[in-house]
């Protein structure tokens, strides 16, 4: 959270004098969306039961009460195609989602980068939200983000973060002392008019920042593929769709703000017909509405519309098999809570739990010494302890715990899920000596991770300042 100190109750812009602030901001706003598109991603069964939907449907067909009846083989070939449709739109949709999850991580190294060269270090151990649900900083009106399963209405506020902005418009007073904004891409705007009118403001180029050419951004991985209908793996971020610029002076720190809208809710569409008047997303327009291609990789809020309006096509076709026994969602997305916490679960989970939030937060730490250090220290944290703490150990321990299952305090059953809370680490032992300790709670309830604890030993041993 921002402190009550950098903005006064009128701040309703940029300026000079709370710019560090204001970039502090959009770094938070970079960070709280990342938890929110991984616990989602998670939710999804990537790669369901093909032959168990086949039958689901074919019986429902074989059941219809009409002439003529459909044979057993027709039922057969109409089912086996819709499931097809299903198996690629799980595996599509989770592709997606993570492949903006990486781009997040990208904004809020690039926003880093901007805080670095303009206000001193950048904040991110503990800026992730601490509960959820959660306000997304500073938006107006207020929106709550959650983090839950796969949805329609998960989907619906995934579309409001990455809303496009329209023309200029009167921005509402803030609450909580954040600078007001009715879409990120305002919020920046307001960040580049202060850039241009100060042309005397001083870019900070001694100082280490994440720069492009180390290796340190990769557009995509394999969680990021996905198999169309013919079985072709397609990637869904493009090569050359953007990276790590180092912000050494105005050129270049409003080229890193544009990628970050661009990639957000991409250019401009002037009356836009899913938006009214006040920028409000009508979601019936929305789903009628043909983003065409030009070849450029989609934006955030592109990716997510074409997720949405698949969902509901699907959803539509599906429900008129009209099957009691299972829901379009069930198909492919987990049976999990929405909001859950650590708290929530009883012990031979907790501890597995706390060791994510450990791994989680831990990559924020490291990520700030990335700040400190420049050369072979920065490289090395990076590539051995951020990309091998976010890829391979909390990616594995997110897909484990999602194996457990718990009775929730409303009596029903649920498969647990990573929580993404922030873990405070105590400030009398050094951070990878206390995930060491989590580890081996954890895999004294649950021995099937203990092929992580090499994994965990290798981290790099960062402090907290």
């Amino acid at each position: 959270m921002i402190h009550q100190k950098f903005f006064g109750s009128q701040a309703e812009k940029v300026t000079p004098e709370n710019l560090g602030e204001a970039i502090q901001q959009a770094i938070e706003i970079e960070i709280s969306t990342i938890p929110t598109y991984l616990f989602t991603y998670y939710s999804i069964n990537r790669a369901p039961n093909q032959q168990s939907m086949i039958n689901l449907l074919t019986n429902a067909l074989l059941k219809i009460d009409k002439e003529p009846r459909y044979t057993f083989d027709e039922a057969t070939e109409i089912a086996l195609d819709i499931s097809a449709d299903i198996m690629v739109f799980a595996n599509k949709t989770g592709a997606l989602i993570m492949s903006v999850a990486i781009e997040e991580m990208l904004h809020m190294a690039l926003s880093s980068n901007l805080k670095q060269a303009l206000a001193g270090r950048p904040d991110l151990y503990g800026r992730s939200p601490a509960t959820w649900p959660a306000d997304l900083p500073g938006h107006k009106p207020a929106l709550k983000i959650n983090a839950a399963k796969l949805s329609m209405d998960q989907l619906e506020t995934f579309l409001n973060i990455e809303k496009p902005m329209k023309p200029k418009q009167k921005l509402l007073k803030s609450a909580r002392n954040f600078i007001p904004y009715p879409t990120i891409g305002e919020f920046y705007d307001m960040v580049i008019d202060c850039l241009d009118k100060n042309p005397d403001l001083r870019y900070n180029t001694r100082s280490p920042q994440l720069v492009p050419g180390k290796g340190y951004y990769a557009q995509n991985n394999i969680d990021t593929i996905y198999y169309d209908k013919e079985h072709k793996p397609v990637f869904t971020n493009h090569d050359d769709s953007g990276d790590l610029i180092c912000v050494a002076d105005k050129k270049s720190a409003i080229a890193a703000i544009n990628l970050i809208v661009e990639q957000g809710e991409g250019k401009l569409v002037k009356d836009a017909p899913y938006l009214d008047k006040d920028n409000n997303l009508d979601f019936a327009a929305l789903l009628q509405y043909d983003f065409k291609s030009d070849g450029e990789e989609p934006s955030h809020f592109e990716k997510f519309a074409e997720i949405y309006q698949t969902f509901y096509q699907l959803k539509k076709k599906y429900d008129a098999f009209d099957i009691e026994e299972m829901s379009f969602e069930d198909l492919f997305v987990m049976n999990v809570r929405s909001n859950p916490a650590t708290t929530d679960y009883p012990a031979n989970i907790a501890p597995v739990s706390d060791l994510i939030n450990g791994v989680y937060t831990y990559i924020f730490v490291m990520i700030e010494e990335c700040y400190r250090k420049s050369g072979s220290t920065q490289y090395e944290t990076f590539m051995f302890g951020i990309h091998k703490s976010m890829i391979f150990i909390l990616n594995s321990l997110c897909g484990d715990i999602m194996k457990l299952q718990y009775t929730a305090a409303d009596g029903k059953q649920y498969y647990a899920t990573p929580t993404f809370e922030n873990y405070n680490f105590s400030p009398v032992a050094r951070p990878k000596a206390q995930l060491q300790n989590l580890y081996a709670a954890a895999v004294a309830v649950y021995p099937g991770i203990s092929y992580l604890g090499v994994r965990i030993d290798d981290l790099p041993d960062v402090d907290l300042k």
